[in-house]
């Protein structure tokens, strides 16, 4: 058979969450005969169910005639209304319904929109450039890649508390000979997966200046945006920043505050008229968002049940980070230099005696039954760390922590 996959999608590997997944299937059935049975630390989605409110909403709305029809892939105007409200009401931000698109989850957004804005091409000096953060999720990458793009790092570290230098990321790009002027767009993720960092205001302020100077597109992804801890650490919106609206689009999505991670439902919001070209490039590819789940989305965000359920998830996600920090450093003895203001993720590094994360990971799957991400799988500076999502219960992280002192992974172990 002729070669079918072109050399973009030809060279994509699985995704990392799903190849963990796959080698934990295969392990679990020896583990728990051994009392090991799995407990993931792995996937970034939230356990709990979804809000009662959500759920009667849903059911209400299977009911109502026209609701099982193809949607507007724009979206139905009761959500583009709730969106436009909710922008108001949580950020400040002024939004036409003309300047919002529904997206089937804001990784299938952010997907289609660098397929949009890339034009892919096998030179390498002529590939169209995007910059990313790293570490980050581990999507971006593969997604430009497999538009035909190149993407480059933003390093966020612990020295530059996670904001990177934009001035020195842009001299080191063209150090490595590469062209500036292929530079299509900014890539940012604040709250950031995998290190539940968050971004001051004044930051977002010099990550539009800068874009404007350089005159590239600003995609901000802002997934975690309700998953904070204390007011003062409460994220802010890209688009909160004036004039950001001249060359910022801003990715939302209702999976992690609401526990929605299978719904698939999420929107776009920001220029008028990049946004209204996508949602063109859209109309081509899907056909909306099933209108049920449209409808009851539009009815939890901006009700009272559902900031109470935000509330609620935010306190709950508190104590286990509270309870982890504290069993890890006394406990196991850990290094926690970073200890995250929003997510529920935490940033660890490896334990001394482990020549990469991807060995750590491994020894403690196949003796202990927890699985934890290798940090490198979220770009180069992740190395010589792993991501912990504390999504499981309390009670799942006291055992983990048992299992990892009785087994003996304590960071400085011989």
């Amino acid at each position: 058979m002729k070669k079918l996959f072109n050399e973009f999608a030809g060279n994509i590997d699985t995704y990392i969450m799903f190849k963990i997944k796959e080698k934990t299937a295969q392990l679990k059935d020896e583990l728990t005969k051994k009392g090991r049975a799995p407990i993931s630390l792995s996937m970034g989605a939230p356990t709990t169910m979804p809000p009662k409110f959500l759920l009667d909403a849903t059911k209400e709305a299977l009911d109502e005639k026209g609701m099982h029809t193809y949607s507007n892939p724009k979206g139905e105007k009761y959500l583009l209304d709730a969106i436009q409200t909710r922008m108001k009401n949580r950020f400040g931000v002024d939004i036409e319904t003309n300047e919002i698109c529904s997206l089937i989850g804001s990784k299938e957004g952010i997907a289609n929109f660098l397929r949009g804005i890339i034009s892919p091409t096998t030179n390498e000096q002529e590939k169209d450039i995007i910059l990313i953060p790293d570490p980050s999720y581990a999507s971006y990458g593969e997604m430009i890649k497999v538009s035909g793009g190149k993407s480059y790092p933003m390093p966020l570290t612990h020295k530059n508390n996670y904001m990177p230098d934009l001035d020195e990321v842009w001299a080191n790009l063209q150090k490595d000979g590469l062209n500036p002027d292929k530079v299509k767009a900014m890539l940012i993720n604040y709250p950031n997966n995998p290190l539940g960092a968050s971004c001051t205001f004044e930051y977002l302020q010099k990550v539009v200046e800068f874009c404007k100077k350089h005159d590239i597109l600003l995609m901000s992804d802002a997934a975690y945006a309700d998953m904070y801890f204390e007011e003062e650490y409460k994220p802010h919106s890209a688009l909160e920043v004036e004039g950001a609206k001249d060359m910022t689009v801003e990715f939302h999505s209702f999976s992690k505050p609401y526990a929605m991670t299978g719904w698939r439902i999420g929107w776009v919001c920001g220029n008028k008229e990049i946004v209204q070209q996508f949602a063109k490039l859209k109309s081509t590819i899907d056909s909306g968002i099933f209108k049920p789940l449209q409808k009851a989305a539009a009815k939890i965000l901006n009700s009272k049940e559902g900031d109470e359920y935000i509330v609620w998830a935010n306190q709950e996600i508190k104590k286990k980070a509270d309870y982890f920090v504290k069993a890890f450093t006394e406990e196991l003895n850990w290094e926690i230099k970073n200890v995250p203001t929003a997510t529920f993720y935490q940033w660890l590094p490896v334990p001394k005696k482990y020549a990469n994360a991807t060995d750590f990971c491994n020894a403690l799957l196949e003796k202990s039954g927890v699985v934890m991400v290798p940090g490198d799988a979220f770009g180069k500076y992740g190395a010589g760390f792993v991501r912990v999502s504390i999504v499981c219960s309390l009670e799942e992280l006291q055992e983990v922590v048992r299992r990892m002192k009785e087994d003996g992974f304590t960071y400085n172990a011989d």
